[in-house]
């Protein structure tokens, strides 16, 4: 039988507090669950790992994560709270507040957990005083850290106090919880890996955000290694579909045991790429006794990640305690994670949490320090909106616009969701980039100036050519003539043949005396016409007359192939000649009848300097089509076809 949890209201809880307050204990008499399954945790009493349990109420289920509270396991803590979204703060009524207290706060702090319920555990062994200014202590606290929560809740594992109003006040996190971030792909890191009977290779771990299904293909990253996901469970129980936010056991199909370790995802194939930069939005600890200055050396954590990594801030030399701006971080070795994606900074000597806040670009470079074109799109970014993600990297690419791969993962969503905003917005598909709506304007704006100086410069061409403008806009072909199409749609260019012009221009109205006399001159010539460096030397102007004539239409630029060089004729002449080639072979209507080069010539009255131009010209624009040496009249041939078929 297959559980739905569709329509199951959830939440991820992260129990918090020093070590020996009692968190364990009190997940136990909370779920009847066993958190610390490792020997050496029962051994010792103290939890090495984090460990989950399943609270099930009538508002929905919560998954406890029972995180470490002894300070040589807090990296192992911050593994299972990047993917909570509340907290059970758990204090010694005895002891009270501890380093550990202060840093887990910190931490849910840092990665912008706001919501919690505060509980003071072995409240059997203090005194209704000691209770009440503990309780005091520990609302002050959380409140330091901008915790959202109510009454302190004193509770006994051992009497059973408290424990039922417990209850209700974590089901009471149900009742306003949102639904787990869906950004349309699923990811997953991964924290434990085994292999069971029957399943093969399982990795377990929190689903961060959007759905996984059985039979969904997904990618081991970073590392590329391909998987299909063979069985989901949670909490033990089979499922077809796990939805974001749930801890999910994944049975992996296509990876072996030793293929797939703590530290690497699953992600959609293609959307996560490994980055050694990471622009960050980043709050320094409030905790903090001295600012956090810039090229500090220490370990970036998230998810199940932990690498090395050094600060570099942008707008400032040091982040003051308590302080926000956003940065970078240059890492050791390449991660791949997603945008938006909640994170911690540790260092190693003296073991502290010293930062935290969440990737913006996670697939960064090295930014200028200072640039405020630099923070304001970074400052952008850290509003955590995916339109405006899309709309700073639009703004960013200009007329070259970016891929879609690309966009997605800067705004953290899966492709598909990304096309849909971006069209919204009125940004232009061209081939496999989106250009923004803004850039788009301004190339169009860009290609009309561009034209008009073209005519300013050559008033007697008719336009010009795609290629040619492209490269003097220094675009791709396909997006200028994108761009040409739009705007001929608009009425505000106009195509003729392979020119392009402003609808504006009218070329005729510069048409020389210049231009009249070498038509003449071209006309009279016939089928003999003067070589071109003959017909205009080397003035300027007769060569500015040619080039209108020639896009004009009224002189034909023939081309000899084989000779590589060009004869111009007078189109009156070129039609005279169809109509003598038509009449002087009326059966060339198939390779037998056809007629050679040389009898054309012969016909025309021209030498092979003008006649295999003329002829080329003439298969060009299919009045004839070569057949080995001989040449058919294409429309005698239709006609005969037609004449058969009747």
């Amino acid at each position: 039988m297959v559980w739905s949890v569709i329509t199951l209201k959830t939440l991820l809880v992260g129990v918090i507090g020093h070590v020996d307050h009692g968190k364990t204990a009190l997940v136990r008499a909370l779920t009847g669950i066993e958190t610390d399954r490792l020997k050496e945790e029962q051994a010792r009493g103290v939890s090495i790992v984090p460990g989950f349990a399943l609270l099930a109420t009538e508002e929905g289920e919560i998954d406890l994560v029972d995180l470490p509270g002894h300070e040589r396991f807090v990296r192992a803590m911050v593994s299972g709270a990047t993917g909570m979204r509340a907290v059970l703060l758990a204090v010694d009524a005895h002891e009270g507040i501890k380093p550990q207290t202060v840093e887990h706060l910190e931490i849910a702090r840092l990665i912008g957990v706001r919501r919690g319920v505060l509980a003071l555990t072995k409240s059997d062994l203090a005194s209704p005083e000691a209770i009440a200014a503990r309780s005091a202590e520990i609302a002050s606290a959380a409140a330091r850290a901008g915790l959202e929560a109510g009454p302190v809740i004193a509770t006994s594992t051992v009497t059973g106090a408290g424990l039922s109003a417990l209850k209700a006040a974590l089901a009471g996190l149900l009742t306003e919880a949102e639904d787990g971030l869906d950004d349309g792909f699923p990811y997953l890191p991964v924290d434990r890996v085994f292999s069971r009977a029957g399943f093969g290779t399982v990795v377990t771990g929190t689903l961060r955000r959007g759905s996984l299904m059985v039979g969904d293909p997904v990618e081991i990253v970073p590392g590329g290694r391909s998987a299909v996901v063979r069985g989901l469970q949670i909490h033990g129980r089979p499922v077809e579909r796990a939805e974001p936010g749930r801890r999910t056991a994944v049975a992996l199909r296509g990876i072996g045991l030793d293929e797939i370790a703590r530290g690497q995802a699953l992600a959609p194939a293609g959307l996560l790429v490994p980055s050694t930069w990471l622009d960050v939005s980043i709050t320094a600890a409030a905790s903090a006794e001295a600012p956090l200055a810039s090229g500090t050396t220490c370990r970036l954590l998230f998810g199940t990640t932990e690498v090395e990594a050094r600060l570099r801030l942008l707008d400032r030399d040091a982040l003051e305690p308590g302080a926000s701006t956003q940065a970078q971080v240059h890492l050791a070795q390449p991660v791949a994670v997603p945008a938006r994606e909640p994170y911690v900074l540790r260092l190693d000597s003296p073991a502290a949490t010293v930062a935290g806040g969440r990737i913006l670009d996670p697939e960064s470079r090295r930014r200028r320090r200072k640039d405020p074109r630099v923070m304001a799109d970074l400052a952008a970014l850290a509003s955590g909106k995916p339109d405006q993600a899309l709309a700073v990297r639009l703004g960013q690419a200009g007329a070259t616009g970016a891929s879609l791969a690309e966009l997605a993962r800067l705004a953290g969503i899966a492709p598909d969701r990304a096309r849909q905003t971006l069209i919204a917005s009125g940004a232009r598909e061209v081939g496999d980039r989106f250009i923004g709506a803004a850039a788009f304007a301004a190339l169009q704006t860009g290609i009309l100036a561009a034209l008009a100086q073209h005519h300013r410069d050559n008033p007697m061409e008719h336009g010009i050519a795609l290629e040619r403008l492209s490269r003097s806009l220094a675009l791709p072909d396909m997006l200028v003539g994108t761009a040409l199409r739009v705007l001929a749609a608009t009425g505000s260019v106009s195509q003729a043949g392979t020119l392009w012009r402003r609808a504006d221009f009218d070329p005729a109205r510069n048409e020389s005396e210049a231009a009249r006399r070498l038509e003449q001159i071209f006309r009279r010539a016939g089928l003999n016409p003067p070589d071109e460096s003959e017909a205009v030397g080397r003035d300027v102007r007769r060569r500015e007359a040619l080039t209108y004539l020639v896009g004009a239409g009224t002189v034909i630029r023939a081309i000899d192939r084989v000779q590589r060089r060009a004869v111009l004729f007078h189109r009156e002449a070129v039609a005279s000649a169809r109509t003598r080639l038509t009449e002087a072979f009326p059966n060339a209507a198939t390779p037998e009848t056809g007629f050679l080069a040389r009898e054309a010539g012969a016909t025309l009255g021209i030498s092979r300097k003008f006649s295999i131009p003329l002829l080329e010209h003439l298969d060009a624009t299919g009045f004839t089509r070569r057949a080995g040496d001989r040449r058919i009249i294409v429309a005698l041939e239709s006609d005969r076809g037609s004449a058969k078929s009747g």
